[in-house]
């Protein structure tokens, strides 16, 4: 156990966590330079493209010390806010992280906030200080910075570069210097932590898990305690870049267990496993069932793919367990499913899995979060509405609540102005401004999760000519003004385009739907008025106009109500369309509503 050492990589989005694995798994000689390839532990096409990590990925190397043979277990992260659940658990399992700071960016929102749940864990932190090959790197300055964060020797940070290979033996050193060996007990009974689960077509889940006490054995009778059912471990081993089974994985180490489980929601990440025949009493602390905190409705294109639809979500929450979908039917868009994410951006990798891997084009609605009503009748019991149509009547409505984030953005001192302004128009409140150096000033506001979820992020790059970083964690629910703003197209409401919105805000925004629907709906033969609504007062209305043929063409000259007649006539046929029409509304249109400001 003494050669054992357990470290993860944290660091902001695009700081160069997962060229740095690159280069160790290299330099340990884990892969081969026939396996070797950029970004090696993203194995989706997705993660390639973007450069961002989606899902954390464990690897075991081996490294000769001084003469001594030493086993490192490497948990790679994801970076971004979304994730931030995974990058806990990961942490969990290791006594040593790795913090990567960009010598050219300097610290960012995420790397703090990653570094606030390491030390909590009492990890041994090993500040690295990357790409100090580029043009615009600033060595000297960050390291201060780094020395101010961590209040430790400016020694301590090693200089490195993953992309040209400097200072990746010094590295190596240092895991092993500095990192602790795991503490456990070999003869206790076993006591795992699930850390990941990756779902395999022919094998089941495969559970990727940090044994803290005990060792576990190929054919043992195991327990996950949080969900209490019992399975037996058909193979064990150590996760080298292909699997290696072994008999048996002991106090301290990492490894992976196959147990023929089917579905993907009995393995939760974070969970503890047990010997089911001497179980221990002591659950690893920290487990949470993860929580959804944007949905979204799925539908597809065609109603009658909805069974194909069904199939393929279940398949992506195998590999993805934290997607929560339930069935629902919208009067406008048919059969499909209410989908909860963890953020914007899972929401958008789960669509563009949906397409690529699937080959299902899907209609998102508006994307909204879970909002506790209150009536009149009962105003102690909470109704949960997380779709705008269950909310209850505005006449029976006591009280409604909103969750609300703790939102941390680092910015130049230059942007601090136009950074606040938009806080301030997303309804935050400023509860802290601290200068970390004279250029950079780190900002705490308390905000309304609703209004980060449309085009906040985007917006807030643009203020700050992308030098702003951005974290948040939930604080809990507060009381609110809301309304729900309906959208009428020829005097039919279209449930997928309603919205909650703030009682200030509802006026505006409504305004800025109708003139953004008009733009892109297509003109028919009759007009189409489009309202927006809060229950039966209209706000705001725009009509797209009807193509209409030209039926006095014909007439040269003549008495004038033989004009009259024939306009007449044609104003009757509209008249008589329109109430029979079907307006259809292009997938733009949805998507449209979540840009408004452009």
């Amino acid at each position: 156990m003494k050669n054992i050492r357990n470290f993860c990589i944290i660091a902001h989005i695009d700081h160069g966590k997962s060229t740095l694995a690159d280069r160790l798994l290299a330099a340990t000689g884990a892969v081969t330079e026939r396996e070797s390839k950029a970004q090696l532990l993203d194995s989706m096409d997705l993660e390639r493209e973007r450069g961002i990590t989606i899902k954390s990925h464990a690897i075991q190397m081996s490294y000769t010390y001084k003469g001594e043979v030493y086993t490192l277990n490497l948990i790679d992260t994801p970076g971004h806010v979304d994730f931030s659940y995974e990058v806990s658990r990961s942490i969990a399992a290791c006594e040593g992280a790795l913090l990567v700071v960009d010598a050219a960016q300097s610290i960012q929102a995420q790397t703090i906030s990653n570094l606030y749940l390491a030390l909590e864990n009492d990890l041994e932190i090993i500040p690295v200080l990357n790409k100090i090959d580029l043009p615009s790197a600033n060595p000297e300055e960050v390291t201060d910075d780094i020395v101010d964060l961590l209040s430790c020797d400016a020694d301590e940070v090693i200089p490195a570069s993953a992309k040209t290979g400097i200072g990746i033996t010094e590295i190596l050193d240092a895991i092993i210097e500095r990192i602790p060996a795991p503490k456990g007990v070999a003869d206790e009974s076993l006591q795992a932590l699930i850390f990941d689960s990756v779902y395999n077509p022919f094998r089941g889940v495969e559970t990727y898990f940090r044994v803290l006490n005990g060792e576990i054995r190929k054919g043992q009778h195991i327990k996950f305690m949080a969900t209490g059912k019992t399975y037996y471990a058909d193979e064990v081993g150590t996760l080298n870049l292909t699997q290696t089974p072994k008999q048996v994985i002991k106090t301290g180490d990492v490894g992976y267990l196959i147990t023929g489980i089917k579905e993907a929601k009995e393995v939760k990440v974070g969970d503890t496993i047990t010997d089911a025949k001497s179980p221990t009493t002591n659950m690893i602390e920290g487990f949470e069932d993860v929580k959804p905190m944007v949905f979204a409705g799925i539908y597809p294109v065609d109603t009658e793919d909805y069974e194909e639809l069904r199939a393929s979500m279940e398949k992506l929450q195998l590999n993805d367990a934290s997607l929560v979908f339930i069935p629902e039917s919208s009067a406008a868009l048919g059969f499909g499913f209410r989908c909860g994410f963890l953020g914007m951006l899972h929401l958008e990798i789960i669509q563009e899995r949906l397409e690529r891997e699937f080959d299902m084009t899907v209609i998102t609605t508006v994307p909204n979060v879970s909002y506790n009503a209150y009536t009149n009748r009962e105003p102690d019991v909470k109704i949960l509405v997380n779709n705008p149509s269950d909310l209850p009547e505005p006449s029976s409505l006591n009280r409604m609540e909103e969750p609300y984030i703790k939102a941390t953005i680092i910015t130049k001192s230059d942007f601090v102005g136009s950074v606040m302004s938009l806080c301030i128009e997303k309804r935050g409140q400023i509860t802290n401004q601290t200068y970390l150096t004279t250029e950079r000033v780190e900002l705490t506001f308390d905000m309304p999760l609703a209004e980060i979820v449309f085009d906040f992020y985007d917006r807030l790059k643009t203020v700050s000519k992308g030098y702003a970083s951005f974290d948040y964690a939930p604080i809990g629910m507060r009381e609110s003004q809301l309304v729900r703003v309906d959208v009428l197209l020829n005097g039919n409401i279209v449930d997928a385009l309603s919205a909650l919105l703030h009682k200030d805000n509802a006026y505006d925004i409504g305004k800025k739907m109708c003139e953004k629907l008009r733009q892109l709906i297509p003109r028919q033969q009759f007009d189409i008025p489009i309202q927006a609504a809060i229950g039966a007062k209209i706000i705001s209305r725009e009509t797209v106009k009807a193509l209409r043929k030209d039926v006095t063409a014909k007439c040269y000259g003549g008495d004038i109500s033989r004009k009259r007649k024939l306009l007449e006539k044609q104003k009757k046929g509209k008249k008589r369309m329109r109430q029979v029409g079907n307006v259809e509304i292009p997938q733009e249109a949805f998507m449209a509503v979540l840009k408004l400001n452009d």
